[in-house]
């Protein structure tokens, strides 16, 4: 690759980390000042405990997406070889 293009590579990288760690910080900022949906009794930790628990659920749920759908394009004698 060229440099320009390692650049641009590694700006889109940086925008993307920054994105991330600002949502991530709007999103616990909110759960912990209450500003949910949330039931009254429920604690703030509590909130952000269910919140990354639902988060990891989701990754797994997409993970598994992806390998279904690379299952569905092996051959079928490649798939008989693994039951």
């Amino acid at each position: 690759r060229s440099r320009i293009q390692d650049f641009f590579f590694w700006a889109r990288v940086l925008v993307s980390f920054a994105i991330l760690v600002f949502a991530l910080a709007v999103t616990l900022q909110a759960l912990f000042d209450g500003n949910t949906n949330m039931w009254s009794g429920v604690p703030s930790a509590v909130s952000v405990v269910i919140f990354f628990l639902l988060l990891s659920f989701v990754g797994l749920m997409d993970g598994m997406q992806i390998a279904a759908f690379a299952l569905v394009n092996l051959p079928e004698e490649e798939l008989q070889i693994y039951p």
